[in-house]
């Protein structure tokens, strides 16, 4: 065989090993989704685990907005004092700001736009898709909470265009430690933020009756409180993402944030819109709650609400030993 041969050989069982130490090497998905015929929702392993994909059969776009560690549709929790903590980091934006773990990751210092949290379990089962996550400290460009997020994203069986989102978050922070003992403090039952164009806002009323809420961009962000526990928002050609948080117990914040109809979920301009729990979030505490995400167009999503009011307008949040 001849030294051109060899050489031919010996490149090719190169260029074989090189691709399967690929093959071998690629991650597993960092995104993943479940869907029905009429809505499709994704959970993010680089994004903390939080929702960062919301689509419909007739609006496939996604409609959630990504641009950083603060948006998505996540979890959010608030406790202690609000502290200065600039001479270690802390964002000057956010400061003076409570303990604030969030799913998401921490604010963006000079130069990035925030770092996302570790998420530790992320699996696609049976049932839905399910994921833990150690939080960040919102005000902190990079610091990891006492604390562990759980959750549970599934389909509403049926329901078209409807999901079933249950959370569990379990606080571990130490006694005595910076920000004190529990106060009485709002939680957002969760956060969302959704692409720009999504921009008429309506609180759902029942019987398939809908009242216009209005907000210049923010934040500050407005307040509503819907009587049936359900805030939707609309693009111009009439499709619809709703949010039904029967624990929710305080107004609601909401609002657009920037101007424009950016349909780009990377974009920053979004709208936004929290239900907001108030509740004493101890040292050792563990609150669980569920929430519903609706899409379709008006009538659809109005059909949907009627639905999940009916079955679920009773439900109550869980606040399990809570410490002082």
């Amino acid at each position: 065989m001849n030294k051109t041969a060899i050489a031919a050989i010996q490149s090719a069982v190169l260029l074989a090993c090189c691709t399967i130490s690929l093959v071998t090497a690629l991650p597993a998905a960092d995104l993943l989704t479940i869907d029905s015929a009429s809505v499709k929702v994704g959970i993010d392993r680089e994004k903390g685990g939080a929702i960062t994909w919301l689509s419909s059969d007739t609006y496939r776009n996604n409609i959630v907005n990504i641009a950083d560690p603060g948006r998505l549709i996540q979890q959010s929790y608030y406790a202690g004092r609000s502290l200065d903590r600039t001479s270690d980091g802390q964002s000057k934006s956010w400061s003076p700001w409570p303990w604030n773990p969030i799913q998401g990751g921490g604010v963006g210092s000079s130069g990035n736009t925030g770092t996302w949290a570790r998420v530790t379990v992320f699996e696609k089962r049976e049932d839905g898709l399910y994921s833990e996550t150690i939080p960040k400290l919102w005000d902190m460009a990079d610091e990891e909470a006492d604390a562990v997020m759980r959750q549970w994203t599934t389909l509403e069986p049926g329901m078209d265009g409807v999901v079933c989102v249950r959370c569990e978050f379990q606080a571990m922070r130490q006694e005595g430690d910076r920000w004190g003992d529990a106060r009485m403090s709002p939680q957002e039952v969760p956060a969302c933020y959704f692409t720009r164009n999504f921009s008429t806002v309506r609180s759902y009323l029942g019987d398939g009756k809908w009242r216009a809420e209005h907000q210049p961009p923010g934040p500050p962000w407005g307040q509503a409180q819907p009587p049936q526990k359900a805030m939707a928002m609309f693009e111009v050609t009439g499709q619809g993402v709703a949010i039904f948080s029967p624990t929710s117990t305080q107004s609601w914040n909401f609002g657009p944030h920037g101007g424009g109809l950016s349909d780009d979920p990377a974009a920053g301009p979004c709208m936004h819109v929290a239900p907001i729990d108030r509740i004493l979030l101890g040292y050792r505490s563990i609150y669980r709650y569920r929430y519903w995400l609706v899409v379709g167009n008006e009538t659809e999503i109005a059909a949907r609400l009627e639905l999940l009011w009916n079955q679920y307008a009773s439900e109550t949040s869980q606040l399990l030993a809570p410490q002082p």
